[in-house]
C-alpha cells in the first residue's frame, strides 16, 4: 500500500479488538465492533481505513498487548448481520487488509495526538471505536507498513 495515494476524502478510524479476534476479521476479510453493533460500522465509507488496536491478546483474560494489530481499507458500503449462533448477530463489513506487522503503541504515543502528553491516553478507546486525525493515521500506518511481509493481526511480526 501507497500511504502518499490514500484519497482526501477518506476517514481514518480505529477499532478496539483483542487480537484473536482481530486474526478471525483479517482471514475473514471482515471488521466487527463493538460487540456486533451496526453503528459504528455504519459510520465508515468504501475507502475509508481502520486501524485495529488490540488491548490484549484475548477478550478479557489474555495477557496485555497493547498494540496496533491489523489495518485495511473499507471495501464497500455494505453493514450486514452474520449470524454466529441462533442468539448472536453481529454486523459486519468487508474490508481489504494491508500486510503489516503488528506495532506497541507504546514507541508512538509521543506523536499521536490523542495520546501525546496523556497520561490517560487509554481512555480514549473506551467505546471500542474511534475516528482519527490523517495525521495520526499516517504515523501508525507508516509504522505498520514498514518492511511489512506477513499478514498482520496477529499474524505479523512485533516491533
Amino acid at each position: 500500500m501507497q500511504l502518499e495515494q490514500i484519497n482526501e476524502q477518506s476517514r481514518f478510524w480505529i477499532g478496539v479488538v483483542s487480537a484473536s479476534h482481530v486474526k478471525r476479521g483479517v482471514l475473514g476479510g471482515f471488521a466487527q465492533l463493538c460487540h456486533g453493533k451496526s453503528a459504528p460500522l455504519r459510520k465508515m465509507r468504501r475507502g475509508d481505513w481502520l486501524i485495529y488496536y488490540s488491548p490484549r491478546t484475548e477478550m478479557g483474560t489474555g495477557r496485555p498487548l497493547q498494540a496496533f494489530t491489523a489495518i485495511g481499507e473499507v471495501a464497500d458500503d455494505e453493514v450486514y448481520a452474520f449470524p454466529m449462533s441462533e442468539s448472536f448477530v453481529p454486523f459486519r463489513r468487508n474490508i481489504r487488509y494491508s500486510p503489516c506487522r503488528e506495532v506497541k503503541i507504546a514507541g508512538l504515543l509521543d506523536r499521536l495526538s490523542f495520546a501525546r502528553g496523556n497520561a490517560h491516553w487509554g481512555y480514549s478507546f473506551r467505546y471500542g471505536h474511534l475516528e482519527i486525525r490523517r495525521d495520526d493515521f499516517m504515523t501508525i500506518a507508516d509504522a505498520m507498513l514498514r518492511e511489512a511481509d506477513h499478514g498482520c493481526g496477529a499474524i505479523g511480526r512485533a516491533e
